[in-house]
């Protein structure tokens, strides 16, 4: 494994990261990652388009600060023009980051086999010739990249946190989204749910008449369910356990995490919670979104 850093090179206003490197190094995974930590990300973009993404970011009124995209072999004539393409950008006044991914020959040609995928620039003849081939022409673009990662002894989540490493603060709670979802046990427990936690042992606003139609969106239902000894007690440590929790997911590479949060019909008791699940969260700088999935 090895890893090089350049100069920095982020831009006053885009963050844009252009992904490459030898076919089989992992730049899939890599873009991948930069989505998890909120990147906008476009796969095999051809380099001839490379200044018109950068233009329509540039001019989403801050709707996209981040970007990032794998110019690759498949975009056809790559190597001259992928060059050219980061000499208009440079001499445009676009700033960017080129990470640069490769592997050893035998890595590479064991993937190959392994996918049974034949190889971009050899596709009739030997792999091991494609991948001489490109690292030959790529050598140039590899000169010019601000941080180079040798994938070759990296699984894919030791390849996600090396991404992390580079592209986000060391202790962003930003690079993790969580989705916290209400439901009702009787409609059956959200299948991609990574906790379940059950609160129907909390006081339940449907045998309150003046309650029932309302949901736990409302501050009447909220207060009925949360302002009593056992939910404080339950939600200090609950919300205790999170803050604990949460970086170490992170450190073991996790990007997104789904809080199911259960209640009978998932109308009052899991919305109140759920709703003051999010609201913790987000004051911790968690990218937290919040569905109510049986509500209606």
């Amino acid at each position: 494994m090895g890893v090089m850093g350049g100069e920095d090179m982020l831009g006053k206003g885009l963050h844009l990261v252009i992904i490459t490197g030898l076919s089989g190094s992992g730049k899939t995974q890599a873009l991948q990652s930069l989505e998890d930590m909120g990147f906008f990300c476009v796969d095999n973009l051809p380099p001839g388009l490379l200044e018109k993404f950068v233009e329509l970011c540039s001019q989403s009124q801050g709707k996209i600060n981040k970007a990032a995209v794998v110019c690759d072999l498949r975009g056809g004539e790559f190597f001259s023009s992928l060059n050219q393409a980061l000499d208009d950008l440079r001499q445009n006044g676009y700033e960017f980051e080129i990470l640069f991914l490769e592997a050893s020959d035998d890595v590479l040609v064991n993937r190959y086999k392994a996918s049974r995928r034949r190889h971009p620039v050899s596709p009739q003849g030997n792999i091991l010739d494609g991948i001489r081939y490109e690292r030959e022409h790529l050598r140039e673009l590899r000169g010019r990249a601000h941080k180079i990662i040798d994938t070759s002894d990296l699984t894919t989540t030791q390849l996600k946190s090396k991404i992390r490493e580079l592209f986000g603060p060391e202790n962003d709670p930003a690079r993790m989204s969580i989705s916290v979802v209400s439901f009702g046990f009787k409609y059956g427990i959200p299948l991609d749910a990574d906790n379940v936690i059950d609160v129907r042992f909390l006081p339940n606003p449907y045998y309150v008449e003046e309650l029932r139609a309302l949901t736990g969106k409302d501050k009447r239902v909220s207060d009925y369910v949360l302002s009593n000894r056992i939910a404080a007690e339950f939600m200090d440590r609950f919300l205790n356990m999170l803050e604990y929790v949460l970086p170490l997911y992170l450190e073991e590479g996790k990007s997104h995490l789904v809080i199911g949060i259960g209640c009978t019909g998932g109308q009052h008791r899991s919305v109140a919670v759920a709703e003051k699940i999010a609201e913790f969260l987000r004051q911790k700088n968690f990218l937290c979104r919040v569905t109510h999935r049986d509500i209606d």
